[in-house]
């Protein structure tokens, strides 16, 4: 069984300062993000208030990860992503996700219909080039999902954010 915290089991992709953007791959091409005198996709990135919301891109839609540029990583199972709020260590902060997830009351939720796999990336970046290790791609089925997401501080020095995925039948 692989922990949380092993080391290389979690990739994280952090932020040059805005947001991070969760873009389907097969519209990634699309995103351009900041690229030279262009920033209206990145713009319209950091327009999005709150822990999560949309934004097109291309025949699709992106989920934004708002409020706080926090390194992220995604943990298949419970199937969310994690935002790194504050912790003493990756160690501290991952051992309390399934505490988190078993009292979280959920602050915010958009329905999202993702094609297929998405990817993670820094919403600067354009995603025609963005670099292997600036991105974490994630297997998804196509489909509706709810979206949560809340930040919780499940001990006195951890908080994070969770954004959970969840199938709509």
């Amino acid at each position: 069984m692989v922990r949380y915290g092993d080391p290389g089991a979690i990739d994280w992709i952090e932020s040059g300062g805005g947001p991070l953007i969760v873009i389907p791959e097969e519209s990634l091409s699309a995103w351009r993000g900041a690229d030279g005198e262009d920033w209206k996709d990145y713009d319209r990135a950091c327009a999005v208030d709150g822990h999560v919301g949309l934004i097109a891109v291309g025949q699709s839609h992106a989920l934004v990860l708002g409020f706080d540029p926090a390194s992220t990583a995604f943990l298949p199972n419970p199937g969310a992503f994690v935002r790194w709020i504050a912790a003493d260590s990756e160690e501290e902060l991952l051992d309390s996700v399934e505490g988190a997830l078993a009292s979280v009351v959920w602050e915010e939720t958009v329905t999202w219909d993702v094609p297929g796999p998405v990817v993670l990336l820094d919403s600067a970046c354009p995603g025609g080039g963005v670099h292997e290790d600036e991105r974490l791609r994630v297997e998804m089925a196509a489909g509706r999902y709810r979206v949560q997401a809340a930040e919780v501080t499940p001990a006195p020095r951890t908080t994070l954010c969770l954004v959970q995925f969840v199938p709509v039948t």
